[in-house]
């Protein structure tokens, strides 16, 4: 149960004693399930309670710098590459992901908004709340201390959707040759020649009506590879690199059936429901696993569902010296990750008068065009709302107070961005190939794709000052195409200052990437100082 959840009244939470910094730090860091041996200080030992610790053994670590909690307090790199490679295991698709989110600000004592509510009387200075759009989109944010309506919000925004393949509305097609296989289609660039032969699962969301009419969505996901896309042997002479038609030859396979052949006793698998429902339309056999998975005896229960295939291989260090990262869905993962491990170990100083706020979109790989992408209004309707519920005494709400906090307010548009490789140097511009394992990478482009100019590069090359971080340079050669982030719908819809600045990564769009061991470390560290800094490097403009 999570901390939030045990309190019937919420006054009673707000009563409760103040969590430690260090059990604070070994929520963020997902002690209790790491799988390297737990070293607490003996201050650290003491500070968290043992109901966190649990069966777990402990060891007594001889001074600070070997102890696990201290490593995260200091924003080690190196204390979150374990935590970023199991999320990323076993958050495949964008609603676990959210959920995890979720999960873990619950426990941290963040509190839920719900957007159909009314935010009046519930947002004070101090608090730290979140809000969800469609089940893929979340928004967490604090309120400093010494927090007034018209003060600026620092943010950081990001992407937690990536490529993938989903499943067609009508996912049952007709069993070719002994092969059943499923019908689906690329969202982004999926289905690309990185797909071919690799261990595919399914998972998503399932969309369920009980016996008393009430409807509900419920996550799942299959713990082992029931699909793959089979390459063509080279025999044949047909080229598999790029040439091939995702309709038709890129069909993934999830069993067999041979009873046309084998006995004419043996029947297939016969629709589950009757014509025109949901499950009539879907392979029957998927329908019986997923029904398994979350406890369904009656099929017509299963109304509708949005899965979706992911590489079932887990994320894993390599390299001599681990120095790597090898991980499907590193894109957009990998800095949204850690720009909400960021929010959550930020620090809630007595003179704190920003909001600290981190949004992580759906659909930014498809356009963003959805009202769960950035485009949508999200973003500001959600900070409007909350200056809103956080107004009150001698400032009244209104267009004046919400440009006033958007003026004095900053954003870091954060997204994956390209590593040098070394094998393609020549496509590189020349002093702007950011290296794995140093640190955030200050993303600019000439056309306008990002939002960063020389005020904001001036403003983030500070913030790394104050925190210790190393800033690199990305930009295209002239001759290249440049991507896009949600960076410059979200700042112009707001009219704040932002900056594009993420970590690098290589292979970025294919189903299995590359990151530094570090980067996810560097990035929680960089985003953390980012949000508790922002407010003193503003006071340093003019």
């Amino acid at each position: 149960m999570s901390r939030l959840s045990s309190f019937a009244n919420p006054s009673e939470f707000e009563n409760a004693q103040a969590m430690s910094d260090a059990e604070k730090a070994f929520i963020v860091g997902d002690l209790a399930h790491s799988s390297e041996p737990l070293l607490l200080c003996d201050p650290c030992r003491r500070d968290i309670p043992g109901h966190r610790i649990g069966s777990r053994p402990s060891v007594l670590a001889e001074d600070r710098s070997a102890c696990s909690v201290c490593n995260v307090l200091s924003s080690k790199p190196e204390a979150f590459t374990e935590p970023f490679c199991k999320f990323l295991q076993e958050n495949p698709t964008v609603f676990h992901a959210v959920g995890y989110f979720k999960d873990k600000m619950t426990s941290l004592g963040y509190k839920e908004l719900p957007a159909r509510d009314d935010w009046s009387g519930k947002l004070e200075a101090g608090g730290k709340y979140f809000v969800t759009r469609n089940g893929t989109s979340v928004i967490a944010f604090t309120v400093g201390k010494a927090y007034k309506p018209g003060n600026g919000v620092a943010m950081v925004a990001g992407h937690i959707d990536a490529l993938t393949a989903r499943l067609k509305p009508v996912s049952n097609k007709p069993t070719k040759h002994g092969y059943i296989q499923l019908g689906v289609a690329p969202y982004a660039g999926g289905l690309n020649e990185t797909w071919w032969d690799r261990d595919l699962s399914i998972g998503g969301r399932v969309i369920v009506r009980d016996d008393s009419g009430k409807t509900s969505s419920k996550l799942v996901k299959l713990d082992w590879p029931i699909a793959r896309i089979p390459t063509l042997a080279p025999h044949f002479g047909v080229g598999m690199m790029g040439q091939n038609n995702k309709e038709t030859e890129a069909v993934p396979i999830i069993g067999l059936d041979n009873s046309d052949i084998l006995s004419s006793d043996a029947k297939p698998v016969g629709p589950l429901a009757s014509p025109g429902s949901f499950v009539f339309s879907q392979p029957p056999r998927l329908v019986q696993l997923i029904s398994k998975q979350l406890g369904i005896k009656d099929y017509s229960q299963i109304i509708n569902w949005e899965l979706e295939l992911f590489d079932l291989q887990p994320a894993t260090v390599g390299g001599m010296d681990k120095e790597f990262i090898f991980a499907g869905r590193i894109d957009d993962k990998l800095c949204s990750w850690a720009a909400f491990q960021g929010l959550l170990a930020s620090e809630a100083n007595d003179d704190d008068g920003v909001i600290k706020l981190v949004a992580l979109f759906d659909d930014e790989e498809i356009g963003s065009l959805l009202r769960q992408g950035a485009r949508g209004n999200f973003l500001p309707a959600t900070i409007e709302r909350a200056v809103e519920a956080l107004c009150g005494g001698d400032k009244t709400f209104g267009p004046g107070v919400v440009g006033q906090t958007y003026a004095r307010s900053f954003l870091v548009s954060a997204d994956v961005t390209h590593a040098v490789n070394p094998n393609f140097l020549g496509r590189y511009l020349e002093g702007h190939a950011p290296r794995l394992n140093v640190g955030i990478s200050i993303a600019a482009d000439s056309n306008g794709h990002m939002t960063t100019d020389a005020v904001s590069t001036a403003i983030v090359t500070r913030v790394c000052e104050l925190s210790d971080c190393t800033p690199q340079v990305f930009q295209i050669r002239n001759d290249s195409r440049s991507g896009g982030t949600v960076g410059p719908m979200l700042s112009s819809a707001m009219g704040v200052k932002a900056i594009d600045a993420g970590m690098a990564q290589l292979s970025m769009h294919s189903i299995r990437a590359t990151c530094g061991a570090l980067d996810p470390g560097l990035g929680v560290k960089f985003f953390k100082g980012f949000l508790d800094r922002w407010e003193t490097v503003d006071a340093e403009w003019q």
